[in-house]
């Protein structure tokens, strides 16, 4: 299924903010655990299973296949998409805010 432009996958959000920086496959894996702080480890089966419908939507693409391995790389459109996607995650943390004010009601 295609990316249309609506919310990403936890998976998808997260290969493209370790995409900021071009990597390879095994070097993504780890970044992608680093940049959630350790909450997401994923594998291999998910990570290239993602990487091969992002790409073909044209969120990342090929920086460098050296027939050992492929880096690659966020494009602008994944930045754009990214950056979207953040600005509406935001919005639902400010949204949420009303739990942090407490039951009125007590």
């Amino acid at each position: 299924m295609a990316y249309n432009g609506g919310p990403m996958t936890e998976a998808m959000y997260y290969v493209l903010l370790a995409l900021m920086h071009p990597s390879h496959g095994y070097q993504l894996m780890h970044a992608i655990t680093e940049v959630s702080n350790g909450r997401l480890k994923m594998g291999p089966g998910t990570l290239y299973g993602v990487l091969s419908r992002m790409q073909k939507d044209g969120l990342i693409s090929l920086a460098e296949d050296d027939g050992r391995r492929k880096t690659y790389q966020i494009t602008s459109e994944g930045e754009q998409a990214l950056r979207t996607e953040y600005s509406r995650l935001k919005s639902l943390i400010q949204d949420g805010s009303i739990l942090e004010v407490g039951d009125k009601n007590e």
